[in-house]
């Protein structure tokens, strides 16, 4: 039974991830609440081990179908990669307890302003180009991955959101930019989790075949109804993270 409730909540967390990011919104509560007894270090790297294949399906998918700006793309990944990395080295030194207050606060002035600005992600006009465009989208991929590695909650909708805002992508590109970078990012906290043991291999495997699965479903959803659709979830998840968020930092 735990294992058909697990890998039920991953198909679902791949489909919705793989859209504007925020998977983890039901892959996680899902996995504290059929292992409430197990290390909370455990399920996150068993959350990563099934949430890593779905990413990078999805970004490959994407890839495929959006003209991915590469030369900015890879060197983003990468220091997103090695920002996760020096996030969740950081953690270990520095609690990030304070942020668990703030993220409500920021997700929320988020959500305003893109509803505020209804035009805003539906035309994809990149503002940037050669190694501006590198620098830009490198800045976001060390900055967000240091922030992924050191808490982590929102970390694809705040990728997509500066890509839209920041770049000037729309929501359709920013989502495939964004998977391409948060790919990396939980590889880096996947290899840093599994390297102490904190995987459960056995059920991370299974999940992750129904990540994968959800994960090419909602890409191709995505690639059919563009990037107003996109926008639309979009606002639901930063919705239901803050939701989330709120209740972690002060009902919880």
């Amino acid at each position: 039974m735990e294992m058909l409730v697990v890998t039920g909540a991953s198909l679902l967390a791949g489909f919705i991830d793989a859209i504007v990011g925020g998977g983890g919104l039901i892959l996680v509560p899902a996995l504290f609440a059929v292992f409430p007894g197990a290390p909370p270090a455990t399920l996150l790297g068993t959350n990563k081990s099934a949430s890593i294949w779905g990413t990078a399906a999805s970004a490959a998918q994407f890839s495929q179908r959006v003209q991915m700006r590469w030369s900015a793309m890879w060197p983003a990944a990468l220091l997103g990669f090695g920002g996760s990395m020096v996030g969740a080295w950081t953690v270990t030194v520095f609690p990030g307890d304070f942020l668990r207050r703030a993220l409500p606060v920021i997700l929320l002035g988020v959500l305003i302003y893109t509803l505020a600005r209804k035009d805003m992600g539906r035309l994809h006009a990149p503002r940037f180009s050669g190694r501006a465009e590198t620098l830009a989208a490198s800045t976001i991929g060390l900055t967000i991955g240091f922030y992924d590695g050191f808490f982590g909650p929102g970390t694809g909708s705040f990728l997509v959101f500066l890509f839209v805002r920041w770049m000037g992508y729309d929501f359709l590109n920013a989502s495939a930019s964004a998977k391409v970078i948060n790919t990396l990012t939980n590889a880096a906290a996947l290899i840093l989790l599994a390297a102490k043991g904190h995987v459960w291999w056995h059920y991370g495997l299974v999940m992750a075949v129904a990540n994968v699965v959800g994960s090419l479903v909602g890409t191709r959803v995505a690639l059919k109804h563009g990037a107003g659709f996109v926008r639309i979830v979009f606002i639901v998840v930063v919705s239901a993270l803050i939701l989330k968020t709120a209740y972690d930092a002060f009902l919880k």
